[in-house]
């Protein structure tokens, strides 16, 4: 029977040797939840530190922890934990997140009871190492279209991250899971897929938290490569599911811009100058020589350092 009241929703955790990191803090923010019936389901990835050690400590009979007895790649981590799902719901929860303490209740307030909604999207918030707030970006794209909501995506009215996004668990399971041409932005294309097919709702408020540090922000060559493939095959999931004939060149132009500049920001971690500038220039290639990185240094460099220095003069002509 269909629970439409209180619906049981799973969280899983998939981590590998993050026992001194923030798996901690990811476990305390899923079993804090102000909602009443939640599983958590922790898949280790055959971690060689405390993570069963830590895992047990909570003493929480909702944790149900598996142990995997050899590495089975990250992907298909993401996928067991979805697979393990009873919940009518699921957040895959990264071992560096968090969420605030009512975010799966908000989230099953958003539905109205439409239980068999796609997708569940709040606002969320950047934390870096220390857990510091960098930035917070609400959702502002409550019951808008599809294509307007990429749109959104695109200019930044919204920003999507898996801490920040509830699944339908049985649809998502009749996808085939996560998955995409190379399992980088197989988040996003669950997320679109299930958007189109099924419906979405919407949380304005941030209640979810995404860990940028060291270990998630690029700095390989090979990584670059993968995520400009990537970029563009959810471009063409996008195009496929939700546009019409008149709504494509403007996603492929806006949406391309978009994600080449993703890409640019991951070749900018590169050290090596002369890999570094490689880099750049085969993501512009790629992306059909849109928006070029001369444009994005200037955007990067130049105009940040003129708005700067038109505030301090402006200061200066005040005093």
């Amino acid at each position: 029977m269909v629970e439409t009241t209180h619906p049981l929703v799973t969280i899983g955790i998939p981590t590998f040797n993050r026992a001194n990191g923030y798996l901690g803090q990811a476990l305390e923010s899923a079993v804090n939840q102000t909602y009443p019936k939640i599983e958590i389901i922790v898949s280790d990835n055959c971690s060689t530190d405390q993570t069963e050690a830590l895992v047990k400590s909570f003493s929480n009979p909702r944790i149900k922890y598996h142990k995997h007895s050899h590495n089975i790649g990250a992907g298909n981590n993401f996928n067991y934990c979805l697979e393990q799902a009873e919940g009518q719901y699921f957040l895959l929860l990264h071992d560096d997140d968090m969420i605030d303490p009512d975010f799966i209740d908000s989230c099953i307030k958003s539905l109205e009871h439409q239980i068999e909604t796609g997708v569940i999207i709040t606002g969320s918030r950047i934390v870096d190492s220390h857990g510091q707030v960098r930035s917070e970006t609400p959702n502002r794209l409550h019951k808008c279209s599809n294509v307007d909501f990429l749109m959104g995506w695109f200019s930044g009215q919204v920003a999507l991250y898996l801490c920040s996004t509830l699944y339908n668990t049985k649809r998502l399971k009749e996808l085939g899971g996560f998955k995409s041409k190379t399992n980088l932005f197989q988040d996003v294309v669950a997320t679109v897929q299930l958007a189109a097919l099924y419906g979405r709702a919407d949380v304005y408020d941030v209640k979810a938290s995404f860990r940028r540090h060291d270990s998630n922000m690029g700095g390989n060559p090979a990584q670059v490569d993968a995520w400009a493939k990537d970029s563009l095959f959810l471009l063409d999931v996008i195009c496929d599911l939700v546009c019409e004939n008149q709504d494509k060149d403007k996603i492929m132009r806006d949406g391309g811009i978009f994600l080449v500049k993703k890409n640019y920001r991951l070749c900018s971690t590169i050290k090596s100058p002369f890999t570094r500038m490689i880099s750049y220039f085969q993501a512009y290639k790629m992306f059909g020589y849109k928006f070029s990185p001369f444009s994005f240094w200037y955007h990067k460099y130049v105009a940040i350092y003129l708005k700067s220095s038109f505030q301090k003069t402006r200061q200066l002509l005040s005093q």
